[in-house]
């Protein structure tokens, strides 16, 4: 595989939400609806979602491009947890959240997430980020081992509301050296 890492464009809004369509259900237990999910998909992956984290200045988009062709994304936001859940269990505040970590799955086992990873977790140091946090389903094994792997430990439990279901996510946390 050959891919390239590089920030997010406004164009590239349209192929990210079609990425997300694919990618994001894989994220989710196998006891989420198919109507949950796509009114997930509608109201925070869409294009238009996109075009605002594009133009968030807070947000870092981080796309794995392989030409042409998005295989996966990292999203990272600078702004403090607000969910007290969260913000009880992170060991620094100002850390980044890492909000979206979602790779193509032809292109799973083929180094585009740990790519995406790096350059995420090199932005976030680079950016002066104390560390990163992340929610992910307490169901979703294969992402809890990459995240490990990735050195994220767990920190505590939040809860993520789809659809009509209450989800239950592990909070995982990165320090970074300053």
């Amino acid at each position: 595989m050959n891919h390239t890492i590089r920030r997010a464009e406004a164009s590239d809004a349209g192929a990210l939400a079609d990425l997300a369509s694919v990618t994001f259900p894989l994220a989710c237990p196998p006891s989420s609806s198919p109507a949950d999910i796509a009114a997930h998909l509608a109201a925070h992956l869409g294009v238009d979602s996109f075009r605002k984290h594009l133009a968030d200045p807070d947000t870092t988009l981080l796309v794995s491009d392989d030409g042409g062709a998005l295989q996966g994304y990292v999203m990272l936001v600078a702004r403090v947890a607000s969910d007290p859940d969260v913000a009880s269990a992170l060991t620094d505040p100002a850390a980044l959240e890492l909000s979206k970590c979602y790779v193509h799955p032809a292109s799973h086992g083929r180094g585009a997430a740990a790519a995406l990873m790096a350059a995420g977790i090199s932005a976030a140091r680079d950016g002066g980020a104390p560390g990163i946090w992340l929610g992910v389903n307490d169901q979703n094994a294969r992402a809890i081992r990459f995240y490990e792997k990735s050195g994220f430990s767990r920190v505590g439990t939040k809860t993520f509301t789809l659809g009509n279901t209450v989800e239950h996510d592990y909070v995982m946390e990165l320090r970074l050296a300053r």
